[in-house]
């Protein structure tokens, strides 16, 4: 499963984000309805914002790609830069005290960028389409991501993975993070993937053998949990573009990469 409480039409969340981005040029004078008690904010209005955030367009190949020079990439570069600099300065300090330091990164719309497929299916989700978008295993890379891996492996910090992709759908993932230079502990020890049919022990409060009840923060803090209590690692850094993969602990600090298109509860 990949996105709980998906609103149809990019929903709730996405009308906030997108107000908060654009509400002061999208709503004005004439048009006040994204205060309204009544009437919601103009989704039309809203998909024009979010393609003005992201810089939207389609290359040669008909594929919806994000500009390298949109509000979007300006906000991930300032993200990586501050990342950048803690992670140098947490990893020494952790190697001073003996520690042994790690990252967490979520993977989609975090390390993998879904805009192609948001676009395409007008911001709704389907379980089977999703699926088929994922095997392609042809995203693009978030801006910056790649990079930011292959730095925190640079300063000795090791490298973890958590999503909510499926086992189903590992190879896939791995082949991708590959495809965009990711290339770093894309082994099953360091990537954190959902197992309904077989979930890891350290789960057992919300997963049992063929029983998934975990909430996205149950599942991605427990996981942390994992690495930190039995693993023995210091998370210095988590990093998701939902506050649910952030939420619950166990990382020292966590980045909010920027998604106006759906919402994780």
């Amino acid at each position: 499963m990949r996105k709980s409480h998906r609103v149809a039409a990019v929903g709730a969340a996405c009308a906030i984000a997108g107000a908060a981005l654009y509400g002061a040029g999208a709503a004005g004078a004439r048009q006040s309805t994204a205060d309204s008690t009544h009437e919601p904010y103009n989704i039309g209005q809203l998909v024009k914002d979010i393609d003005t955030y992201y810089g939207t367009t389609a290359d040669s190949n008909g594929v919806y790609q994000a500009s390298p020079d949109s509000p979007y990439a300006k906000d991930l570069a300032r993200i990586d830069a501050d990342a950048r600099a803690y992670i140098d300065r947490a990893a020494r300090k952790a190697h001073r005290h003996g520690e042994k330091p790690a990252v967490m990164f979520d993977i989609d719309d975090t390390l993998l960028l879904s805009l192609d497929y948001e676009k395409r299916y007008n911001y709704t989700y389907n379980s089977t389409t999703w699926n088929d978008y994922v095997n392609r295993a042809d995203r693009p890379a978030v801006f910056g991501s790649p990079e930011l891996v292959r730095y925190a492996q640079s300063r000795g910090v090791e490298v973890f993975y958590n999503s909510g992709l499926t086992e189903a759908q590992r190879t896939a993932a791995v082949a991708n993070l590959k495809r965009v230079g990711a290339d770093v502990n894309l082994d099953a020890d360091h990537m954190f993937l959902k197992n309904a049919a077989n979930p890891p022990a350290y789960l057992s409060g919300c997963a049992t053998q063929g029983s998934w009840k975990c909430t996205t923060v149950q599942y991605k803090s427990g996981t942390r949990r994992h690495i930190e209590d039995d693993l023995g690692y210091e998370i210095i850094a988590n990093f998701g573009d939902q506050y649910s993969d952030l939420d619950g602990g166990f990382a020292d600090r966590t980045y909010k990469l920027p998604n106006p298109t759906y919402f994780v509860s």
